[in-house]
């Protein structure tokens, strides 16, 4: 089952076949956002998939530039904040595990290597250790070091050591239907269009994971020379991603 997550003014439709998903236009400063996932309200180690595992659907994008990012595929929520108040969960920041294809503007910078494209559309994995998110927070006091550009580099360099990601760039009209496959198993990544293989990755990521299907207005970038950024963006006209024939295989 997938629960559907929206900002204000953002709608999450169900369809004869799927879903569509839309975002209004709007200025900077106030963060749009309408997802489907399947975790809902659990802790990341009851999160429900894990390797082997499979997605397939069908998709369009309104626009093959939209300020923000959009994708669809697994990963562990990393950057979800709860206390646990009014029924929520209680969770905290971790270090992300995720594969999915993922589409981002170009303000975004979302690989910290070097060689690999930080933006455009992306068959992409992060895999990183499962450190408990408790023994992280001490790393929030060195946070004022990112705005230094020299340590900030060298900061970017360390942190590549810990969170490994590979990825490939798609050339592809968004606007028009395309299928899309994923197989994640435990000895990498296989993602397919079109029912054709045109990526495979040795990165594993470290489960359990969720399924996420996304569109916002959101952008962060931390690039090579060490300048990061992050924030919402402007959008000009309504934003939407449709799907259907959303299917998915966790064999346990």
């Amino acid at each position: 089952m997938l629960f559907p997550r929206f900002s204000r003014l953002a709608v999450v439709d169900e369809t004869k076949t799927g879903w569509l998903l839309k975002i209004p236009a709007g200025d900077t400063g106030n963060y749009r956002l309408a997802q489907l996932d399947n975790y809902g309200n659990l802790p990341r180690r009851l999160f429900p998939l894990s390797s082997p595992s499979s997605l397939h659907l069908m998709c369009r994008a309104s626009a093959n530039s939209i300020p923000g990012t959009w994708g669809f595929g697994f990963w562990n929520d990393p950057f979800a904040y709860s206390l646990g108040l009014r029924g929520t969960v209680a969770r905290l920041p971790a270090i992300p595990n995720a594969c999915w294809f993922f589409h981002s503007s170009p303000e975004n910078h979302l690989s910290l290597r070097d060689d690999l494209a930080g933006n455009g559309f992306l068959m992409q994995v992060f895999r990183s250790p499962k450190i408990p998110s408790v023994f992280l927070l001490p790393g929030l006091a060195g946070l004022p070091l990112l705005f230094t550009i020299l340590t900030s580099r060298w900061l970017r360099a360390l942190t590549r050591a810990t969170i490994q990601d590979d990825s490939q760039l798609v050339n592809l009209d968004v606007t028009e239907w395309h299928s899309y496959g994923m197989v994640w198993h435990p000895e990498g990544l296989i993602f397919s269009i079109d029912e054709k293989v045109v990526f495979k990755s040795a990165l594993c990521p470290l489960g359990p994971l969720g399924i996420v299907i996304w569109i916002d207005n959101q952008f962060a970038a931390w690039r090579p020379d060490g300048k990061i950024a992050a924030g919402t963006l402007k959008q000009n006209n309504e934003s939407w991603l449709e799907i259907k024939q959303v299917a998915t295989k966790n064999p346990f």
